[in-house]
């Protein structure tokens, strides 16, 4: 998966009127847990955004102003409820031999056979729960819909991913392709036409009546 770095400074006092300074000054308060001890830090304004506002999913490489450097996620941003900026965060250090959970967007690839025969595409769920070790993160889930017809689903069951363990039940439907009207429509015509194809067919081919 890929990383976005961070750089932030450690935070020696964490109280309210510490926190309140550090935003008055356009700083974010943010705090990383998993280690043996919580670490407190701040970071600039901006420096949360490329992590927050995209669909995308990326590991952070929080580079502090002591040396320490933390490879971690985001798991919790706190937003203000007017202004929608960003108030806090929380983070989680990641470990080489601990699995981490973390939520993955889904891509989806190709033109569905259903969909280039007026059938509707639905796509409920955009990001799917995931649970495996930090090196088995996939940067998305990629699934090709070309194959489903209208009428067909793709469930998390259809998912062949090693060593990634899915966080929902095996029959939900990530995605289908269901009938829409314009579907049903050009089907009842194309039947009709059959018909008449057949009708026509089996008059040509009686034989003529004797006088």
């Amino acid at each position: 998966m890929q990383s976005i770095t961070i750089k932030g400074s450690k935070r020696e006092s964490v109280g309210k009127k510490a926190t309140r300074d550090l935003r008055n000054a356009d700083k974010i308060p943010c705090v990383v847990y998993g280690g043996e001890t919580p670490i407190h830090f701040a970071v600039d304004g901006l420096a949360l955004n490329p992590l927050v506002y995209t669909p995308n999913a990326y590991t952070a490489n929080i580079e502090l102003d002591s040396g320490e450097k933390i490879h971690a996620i985001m798991r919790d941003v706190q937003f203000h409820p007017v202004t929608d900026k960003i108030l806090h965060a929380d983070f989680y250090e990641l470990h080489d031999d601990k699995p981490v959970t973390m939520w993955i967007p889904v891509k989806l690839e190709g033109l569905s056979i259903g969909v280039r025969n007026g059938g509707v595409l639905r796509f409920p769920y955009r990001k799917l729960s995931i649970t495996c070790l930090p090196k088995d993160l996939p940067d998305n889930i990629t699934i090709d819909i070309t194959p489903l017809k209208i009428g067909h689903k793709f469930l998390v069951q259809d998912l062949k991913l090693e060593n990634i363990k899915f966080n929902h039940p095996d029959n939900m439907v990530i995605c289908q392709v269901r009938t829409a009207r314009t579907a049903i429509v050009v089907a009842d015509v194309d039947e009709d036409e059959d018909d008449e194809a057949a009708e026509g067919a089996a008059a040509e081919s009686a034989p003529e009546s004797e006088a």
